[in-house]
Order: C-alpha cells, then sequence, then structure tokens
C-alpha cells in the first residue's frame, strides 16, 4: 500500500497528474512495427479553432473507452487525432472581425486576408486539443494531424488532379445552393430544411390577346416575379387548355412572357399556374431549359436585388422586396389576397438563413465507386450500429446527386487549375462546353512554365472534399500497413453523408478497400424537453464547467449512463453528479480497504466464505456481460453493469456481510481471506472501470499497490485476470449467500414496517428449512441491524409476531418491550384510513363510464395499477393490526 488516500477525493489533483504521467511514458504511441494485433480509429477532426460541446465530449469518450479497452486486450492501438480547417467557419469568423475594423477580405486581398485566417488560427487554434487531453483522450498526439498540413494538402491537391484526368470531375452552369451570407455554393448536405412559417401570396396576370381576361397565380416568393420568363400550367388541366400559346404580361417590369404547358405542374396546389422564374428555382430552371425560356437573374449574390429588377427594388434585400413587390401588386389592383402559409424551406447550415437556389459556374464530381461503397455496407462488410441506418445510407446512395466541390471561399484548398488570361473571359461566361473548356486549361499542383499568363481559379474545395481523404491521408505507408483499414468510426448520424459514405467511396477509389470495418453512431443530445442543444436556446451547458465541478470520469461515467444505443439522450446534469458520486464511492471503498491493519503475512488465509465467493462469482459474471455489451457497442450497459455491481452488489452487500470479519478481534485467518478477496475484487473492479473512468482508477491502483515500477493499469491484461474456479462450489456459495440476502431484505421490511428500522435492540427468530443457516446467523444479524437472531426449529410463536418466510425459513420478529402497542394502533388506524379513502378514489374513477371509455388508455392503466397497489397496501396494513391487537 502507498501513502493514505485522503478523506474527500479531488479530481482536479487526480486527473492532471496522471495524463501528464501518461504522456511522459509514451503511454498513447502506436508503433507500427509491433507485432500485436492491430486496433485503430481516426477521430473525426473537430474544427481547428472549436471547442468542447456535450457531443464532443460524447464521441470522444467513446473514442476512449474503445481505445483503453482494446490496450488493455492486449492490441496494439493508434488513436489518431486531428483537426480540420473548417473553411466557411473559419472564413466566417474572420470576416466578422473584418467588418467591425470597417473592411473586407476584398479590400484586404487574398494573400493577406489569408494570413489574418493563419494568425487567427495560431491565436485560437488548438484549445480544442488542450480540452479534449482534458477530458483523457488518449490519442497518439504525436500522430496529430491538420487538414493544412502541406503533405496533406498535396494529397487533396493530387485526388483533386486524378479525378479530373479520369473525367469525374468537370466544371458546368447549374443550379446549385447558395448561401447569401456567406456567398459560395452550398452541397444539399449543407442544407438544412426547417418548416417557415409565411405567406402565400395570390396574384393575377392578364391575358395580352384578350384584354381584361386574367390568370391567377400563388406564389411564395414575389420578390422575383421581375426574373419571371413565362408562366406554366398542366397540358391536362382544362381549366387552361384556351391559354395555352398564348401569353400574359409580367407586371413589372412590364413585359410580355408565353404560357406554356408542362407535366410538372401540381394542378392542386394554388391556382394550378406556376410563374416560371428559371433563375431562382431549381425545377423553375429545369422548365426554362425544356421548353427555351430566358433566364434573368435579379438576385446579388449577397441577396440583394439588382438593376434587373428594377430601379425601385435595386440594392433592397429580397426579404423587404418581398413585402414591396406585392404592396406595388396590390397598388396595380393585381395582388387578390395574402394568406398564411407554413411550408419547408432550406437554410444554410451554417449561416442559418435561406439559401438561393443560383444559377452559377461550378466544380461538380461524378462519384467514384458507388457500387463498390454502398454493397461494403448493404452487404455487411461494415457494420452500422445502430442497423437502422444502414436503409438511410442505401436509399441515399441509390439517389446520388453530382457533389458540387467548389466553394466561393479563399481559406481552404485553392483549386488546381489554371485558365489562360487570353481566353478567361470566354471560360469564365459558362458558354464554352466542356471538351473545349478541358483543351484549354492547366490542371495540375503546379502552375504552367509560363505562370505569368495564366490565372488560378478564385475558388476554393468544399472542406469535405479534404475531409473525406481522412482515414489513410493521415497516416504515411507503413502506418497504413498496420492499421489500414480502421477497426471503429464514431460518429454523428447527421453527417452520415457528408462524411461517411464520401470516406468509403474515396478509400474504394484510391486505396482499393473499405476504410473501417465498424460505424457507431452516437445519439443526438436534447434537453429535459426535448429540444436539441443550442447557444440560442441557452441549454448548452458549458463543458469546461462541468469538467471542473464534477471532474472528468464524472462527467465521462455520468454521460454514458444516458447514452442508450439508438435512442436520443435526455441530458440532465444531475447524472454528471451522479459520475462524481460514483467516483467518491469508490474512492471511500479504497480508502476503507486502506484502513484495514493487515495479517502476519505467516498466516495462511481461511477458505473463501460463501461471501466471498459469491462476489467473485458475480466479478465473473459481471466481466460475461461487459463483453457481450463491447461487442454490441452498448455502452449505457457496460456503465450501468459497472455501476451495479459495485454500488450494490459490493459495497451495499459483500462489503456489509464481511465488517466482522476485519475487526481487530477476527480470525487472522478469516481476515486474511477477506482481505485477500477485497483485493482480488479491486484488481479485477478497477481493470474493468478503467477505460470509463481512467484518471481515478490509475490513482487507486497506485494507492494500492497493485502498479510495478513503471507500469500502469492502463496497459495491464485483463486477460490474465480471471482465474479458475470450483464453479459447483461457486454456484452453491452464491446460492446461499443469495438467501442470506433475501433473508435480509424481508427483515429489514418487517422493521420498516414498525418504523423499526434504525433499532438495533430488535430480537429475532429464525425456525430454519436449511442446516447450514447456523453458520451465517452472525452476518445475518449483521446485515439486519438486530441484537441477534435465535434459531430455533421448534419455535411456535404467539398469535400475531409478524414474520416473513425467507429462502433461509421462517423469521419471527416479536414486538414486547419494542413499540407502545396503543401509539402503534393508532398510527395503523389512521393509515387504514388514509388509504380507505384513495381507494374510495380509484373506485370512484373507475365506476365512471366516462372516464374509462375517454380517457387515454395508459391514463386508465395507471389508475388501476394504483388501485391494485392501493388494496395491497390496505391488506397489509389490516394485518399488522391484527398481529398487534390479537
Amino acid at each position: 500500500m502507498s501513502e493514505e488516500i485522503s478523506k474527500v477525493y479531488q479530481p482536479s489533483e487526480v486527473e492532471s497528474q496522471w495524463y501528464t504521467r501518461w504522456l511522459e511514458a509514451s503511454c498513447f504511441k502506436a508503433d507500427e512495427n509491433s507485432d500485436r494485433e492491430a486496433y485503430s480509429i481516426v477521430i473525426p477532426p473537430p474544427n481547428v479553432t472549436g471547442v468542447l460541446h456535450l457531443g464532443h465530449v460524447l464521441n470522444n469518450t467513446i473514442q476512449d473507452v474503445l481505445s483503453r479497452r482494446a490496450r488493455m486486450k492486449g492490441k496494439e492501438v493508434l488513436w489518431l487525432p486531428g483537426t480540420d480547417h473548417a473553411g466557411i467557419a473559419t472564413q466566417a469568423v474572420v470576416e466578422r472581425a473584418l467588418r467591425k475594423e470597417g473592411t473586407t477580405r476584398r479590400e484586404l486581398g487574398r494573400e493577406a486576408f489569408l494570413d489574418r485566417v493563419r494568425q487567427w488560427k495560431d491565436e485560437h487554434g488548438g484549445i480544442i486539443i488542450k480540452q479534449l487531453k482534458r477530458l483523457g483522450c488518449s490519442c497518439d498526439w504525436d500522430r496529430e494531424r491538420y487538414t493544412q498540413d502541406d503533405d496533406y494538402v498535396e494529397r487533396v491537391l493530387n485526388v483533386f488532379v486524378d479525378l479530373y484526368n479520369k473525367g469525374l470531375i468537370y466544371r458546368g452552369k447549374r443550379m446549385v445552393n447558395w448561401c447569401p451570407v456567406s456567398q459560395t455554393a452550398l452541397s444539399d448536405e449543407e442544407v438544412i430544411k426547417r418548416p417557415s412559417k409565411g405567406s402565400l401570396y395570390y396574384m393575377r396576370y392578364e391575358i395580352v390577346e384578350s384584354p381584361g381576361e386574367f390568370l391567377e397565380i400563388a406564389t411564395t416568393r414575389p420578390e422575383t416575379l421581375m426574373g419571371d420568363t413565362g408562366v406554366a400550367v398542366h397540358p391536362k388541366d382544362p381549366r387552361y387548355q384556351k391559354y395555352l400559346g398564348k401569353h400574359c404580361w409580367r407586371p413589372f417590369p412590364r413585359q410580355q412572357i408565353p404560357i406554356v404547358a408542362d407535366e410538372h405542374i401540381d394542378m392542386e396546389f394554388g391556382t394550378g399556374v406556376l410563374k416560371v422564374t428559371p433563375a431562382h428555382d431549381k425545377a423553375d430552371f429545369d422548365i426554362g431549359q425544356r421548353h427555351d425560356l430566358e433566364v434573368i437573374d435579379v438576385l446579388n449574390p449577397d441577396g440583394t436585388l439588382n438593376a434587373l429588377a428594377g430601379a425601385e427594388f435595386e440594392g433592397m434585400d429580397r426579404m423587404e422586396a418581398r413585402e414591396k413587390a406585392a404592396d406595388k401588386l396590390e397598388e396595380l389592383g393585381l395582388l387578390i389576397k395574402r394568406e398564411p402559409y407554413e411550408n419547408e424551406v432550406g437554410f444554410s447550415e451554417r449561416a442559418n438563413v435561406p439559401i438561393e437556389p443560383r444559377l452559377s459556374l461550378q466544380w461538380f464530381l461524378r462519384y467514384p465507386s458507388v457500387p463498390e461503397a454502398t454493397g461494403s455496407v448493404l452487404q455487411g462488410d461494415i457494420t452500422f450500429r445502430p442497423q437502422r441506418w444502414v436503409k438511410t445510407y442505401g436509399h441515399w446512395m441509390e439517389n446520388i446527386q453530382d457533389w458540387c466541390i467548389s466553394r466561393q471561399l479563399w481559406w481552404g484548398h485553392r483549386i488546381p487549375v489554371w485558365y489562360p488570361k487570353d481566353r478567361l473571359a470566354e471560360i469564365q461566361s459558362g458558354e464554352l462546353d466542356e471538351d473545349t473548356v478541358r483543351s484549354l486549361i492547366h490542371v495540375d499542383t503546379q502552375p504552367p512554365a509560363d505562370a505569368e499568363a495564366w490565372t488560378q481559379d478564385e475558388d476554393v474545395l468544399d472542406t469535405w472534399f479534404s475531409s473525406w481523404l481522412w482515414p489513410f491521408a493521415t497516416m504515411d505507408e507503413d502506418t497504413r500497413k498496420k492499421f489500414f483499414p480502421t477497426t471503429d468510426l464514431v460518429t454523428g448520424p447527421d453527417i452520415i453523408f457528408f462524411w461517411v459514405a464520401r470516406m468509403i467511396m474515396a478509400s474504394y477509389t484510391f486505396q482499393g478497400e473499405l476504410p473501417f470495418r465498424n460505424v457507431f453512431f452516437t445519439s443526438l443530445i436534447r434537453d429535459s424537453k426535448g429540444r436539441k442543444l443550442s447557444k440560442s436556446l441557452g441549454n448548452s451547458p458549458d463543458c469546461l464547467k462541468l469538467l471542473d465541478k464534477y471532474g472528468a470520469d464524472g462527467v465521462r461515467f455520468g454521460l454514458l449512463r444516458i447514452a442508450p444505443t439508438g435512442a436520443d439522450i435526455r441530458y440532465d446534469e444531475d447524472r454528471m453528479k451522479e459520475g462524481r458520486n460514483f467516483a467518491t464511492k469508490l474512492w471511500n471503498a479504497v480508502r476503507f480497504r486502506q484502513m484495514q491493519t493487515p495479517v502476519d503475512a505467516s498466516v495462511t488465509p481461511a477458505a473463501p466464505s460463501i461471501y466471498a465467493l459469491d462476489i467473485l462469482g458475480k466479478l465473473d459474471a459481471l466481466e460475461d456481460k461487459l463483453e457481450t455489451a463491447y461487442q454490441n457497442y452498448r455502452f449505457n450497459d457496460i456503465a450501468n453493469h459497472l455501476y451495479e455491481f459495485f454500488w450494490s452488489q459490493f459495497c451495499d452487500w459483500y462489503l456489509e456481510s464481511v465488517k466482522n470479519d476485519l475487526g481487530d478481534s477476527a480470525d487472522p485467518a478469516v481476515k486474511a481471506m477477506t482481505l485477500e478477496t477485497l483485493d482480488r475484487v479491486y484488481r479485477r473492479f478497477l481493470m474493468l472501470l478503467h477505460p470509463f473512468m481512467p484518471h481515478l482508477t490509475e490513482e487507486l491502483w497506485d494507492r494500492l499497490g497493485f502498479a510495478a515500477e513503471g507500469q500502469f493499469l492502463m496497459n495491464e491484461d485483463l486477460a490474465a485476470t480471471r482465474p479458475p474456479w470450483d464453479t459447483q462450489e461457486s454456484a452453491q456459495a452464491q446460492e446461499r449467500a443469495a438467501a442470506i440476502y433475501e433473508a435480509t431484505g424481508r427483515a429489514r421490511n418487517l422493521k420498516a414496517e414498525y418504523q423499526l428500522g434504525a433499532n438495533k435492540a430488535v430480537r429475532f427468530v429464525l425456525k430454519p428449512t436449511v442446516d447450514w443457516v447456523d453458520e451465517e446467523t452472525d452476518t445475518l444479524a449483521l446485515l439486519i441491524g438486530t441484537a441477534g437472531i435465535e434459531v430455533r426449529a421448534d419455535y411456535q410463536p404467539e398469535k400475531g409476531v409478524p414474520a416473513a418466510v425467507t429462502a433461509v425459513g421462517e423469521l419471527y420478529m416479536p414486538l414486547e418491550g419494542l413499540i407502545d402497542v396503543a401509539e402503534e394502533t393508532k398510527r395503523l388506524e389512521k393509515e387504514i384510513g388514509k388509504v380507505t379513502k384513495e381507494l374510495e378514489k380509484t373506485d370512484k374513477k373507475l365506476a365512471n363510464p366516462n372516464f374509462v371509455e375517454r380517457a387515454r388508455p395508459e391514463i386508465v392503466d395507471e389508475i388501476r395499477q394504483r388501485r391494485t397497489d392501493w388494496q395491497k397496501r390496505l391488506e397489509q396494513l389490516e394485518e399488522m393490526l391484527g398481529n398487534l391487537v390479537g
């Protein structure tokens, strides 16, 4: 044993010193030359300038649990850390800072702006890495990667060039999702659909060929009507057959536009007439292409209206212009009505504003290795947990669209394409066909020899275009030979398309195999009201404050206990408190062991008692349960099994049962056996708990003297700790211990019923049904909290003596001298009166047909159960009263 354990557990004192010691001893370092079985996992790279939130805590705790467990199973473990440059997010932060200074990135210039971003990254980057270390993450920090590392950038650009040369990357003018705040294109996966309340505007367009006759049109976006170049109806809609081939007047700027027939039109929506604005809606663009309609873009990139919208609208924000356009229609007598309307609107994930469909010249990728990536998941080569995400993945892969990979940003991986300056305007117009453009441009990681005659593409690649290479681009060749494909990926289901699917495709394309074997999707964390945690709602806890308040181990354990596989987490800070309380319980239990005076080494320990064999057997069962739960990635089950074993089975039962065996007057041989059993339990339990609470277990391992010189608990071999047992003897011992514990519970209930729970003067008489119980009465009395137990096979109780039937016999509790019969009678009669009234209430409700027929079934069932419980309680009280009055 080392120095005495302090009375109070202080996580801050324990956690920092052990993490430092692990780092100094290179405990997290992976050896690619090891002959051990490999286990590997790559961290989902957080934003380089990000800070820890509860989702990070959950995700990285699970990764750490898996990594630490694998080490203790004898595997060579690589947990590879790193960060992402986070193109849009990081650039947005720096641009906001520039606006406060009264300038913009354009005024600053590209290189000066990138210097500012790098400066921001140097000042604020790395915070989250420090916070992950504070959490206890056992990553190989010597291998930390960053998506802007020089060799990583080179790999990303080479991939672009390779895919371009294979004809999979092309440039085209397409309708894209446009963020007017970030002023960049977004992929479909970066657009979040949300219900949005607005208005549906009913307006009318006059028929050119029939003055005074109008078509009624319903729209949610009157601010774009200045870009209308047609009106469409369904070819089979009888209401509008006579107008096909004719024209109507666009109200402003006033212009004749054709009326066309298109099967895309929904005859049931609004009036069945659609104003066609090809520049501002994907479906409208497709209709325009089919009918050769002009494309008029009336919006600027920042979401304001441009000169084509007319002088009175130019420069106006699109939302402001919506109401102004409706007002103008009303002035012209062309607005019929406005009515409330709710529909799904796409929002930019980063900027949290409605996106704009925008016709734009962008770079696109035709996804490679789609059949391989689809089959690997659907056929089970890659296992998804929970399994339901396989269907979601398969559906997306079946309906996959080309990926818009260019972003109108400066921070990121600049697209390695150069344009000849003398043909630049022609190329940028988007009018040239793809083959012509390919013949003119230079695509390479290096500029052309006559660089001064060329200009590089201004755009950068989508951040996910670098992240999709993460599992293998982060490793050198020797590391990949040992650790690739990786074993597990832990991530959120919200990026199953952004990242998981794309990594699988990239891995098959560039490595010829799958990137990982298992994907575990973490739970979504919500507050007690079921709302997603967010800063705007003020319901997202400060993780650093939680770590300071409850300790990293307390937070880890508390969070995983409430993280059911496949279901959302309802966050409750009290559970973090429970995690800390569990740490304190363990601390105090080990302190209790350390306080015991040792037995002379010459004393031979007695044979294990039934309680020793029982707790060791339960420890075996715990280990088996944990193994099964680990195989199924059921981390909350693991945490709850650990909690239940230690708090209930070990502390509440075993420790209480052996206190008489540890006193100074105890038989030395029995005491030696008990101390030996305690040490066996602590040794194995600390090893099993370590992945969840690494700092605390390492400290207690050391304090108990289990650590060899220079060795750590985290590197101990789990397989070497389970001793062989005489299974028949162990089973019999567990059966007997269970009988004693069951009898204890029944005796405690008897005491509690008569309000004698704390009274140790109570005596019991046991009429035994098993012959071995004589040897255990001292322990039974200790557990019950009684002055003693008299074993009498011939006992004939007087009428009314409270009794309980137990697995070891009939247990009687004579009441003479323990209670005031008159007072107890009065108490029971009062309690019977209360229960009777409650029964009458429930009976009245259940007799009411209106309640039974109209109330929700679960409410009726609850009332029926309540009646059953009250009835049982009444019978119990009446029996107790009968015992008193005879």
